[in-house]
């Protein structure tokens, strides 16, 4: 499939996010970080910021929980109108039900594993979901140093969703940059979340395209 960048709206100024948004017509996401400070330690935003970027912008969101006891809330962001909803499966105890709800809303399925979880144990729930985020540095924290070790584990989930066959994004999300990310598309992913690589940079627009070249031309 073709390549599909994210920014992630984690590294953007939070008193200007409609303007930031508007600054990345050319991406095909916009991913939100919601983060609860209990399953990582850090403390974003929620509900109603999301609602308030549904009507600012026409890009569709890609809302990552990295939240405790997202069974309860990731089926809200879903029917708020998100287009990609993903919850870990570190926090996850009923992950089936709580996907299914995700795609009851008409929004996108996704389930994330943080770098030390093994991709193996889930292949069972590739035909719940609709893409698989492999994190690529600890969830918390923007501007992070992307982490070689999970390239071996994108190469496995690649290979995995190719034998079950349909159509199963791969994502990679922390420390992407013009550097990383074509390792990050050799290996099999196929949409990219970038924060301080577009929100870093004077022109957002420019620097989501160079990052789309980099991993279309890898």
């Amino acid at each position: 499939m073709a390549v599909q960048i994210s920014p992630s709206i984690l590294s953007a100024d939070f008193a200007r996010l409609a303007d930031e948004a508007a600054a990345v017509p050319n991406a095909d996401w916009l991913h939100v970080d919601v983060m609860d400070n209990h399953f990582v330690p850090n403390l974003t935003l929620g509900l109603p910021v999301v609602e308030a970027l549904l009507k600012a912008t026409s890009l569709p969101l890609d809302c990552h929980l990295m939240i405790e006891d997202p069974d309860r809330w990731a089926p809200l962001y879903a029917e708020l109108g998100a287009g990609s909803v993903t919850i870990h499966a570190e926090a996850s105890r009923a992950p089936v039900r709580t996907l299914r709800q995700i795609r009851s809303f008409g929004a996108r399925a996704a389930l994330a594993l943080n770098p030390g979880t093994a991709v193996e144990p889930y292949e069972g729930l590739l035909g719940e979901i609709d893409m698989l985020l492999l994190m690529t540095v600890e969830p918390g924290f923007g501007g992070q140093e992307f982490l070689d070790m999970v390239l071996p584990k994108i190469r496995i989930a690649r290979a995995l969703v190719e034998r079950y066959g349909g159509e199963i994004w791969i994502q990679v999300d922390g420390g992407v940059t013009t550097d990383t990310i074509a390792r990050c598309a050799e290996a099999g992913a196929d949409v990219f979340v970038a924060g301080s690589a577009v929100y870093g940079s004077a022109d957002r627009a420019a620097a989501v395209e160079e990052l789309r070249v980099k991993a279309a031309t890898a």
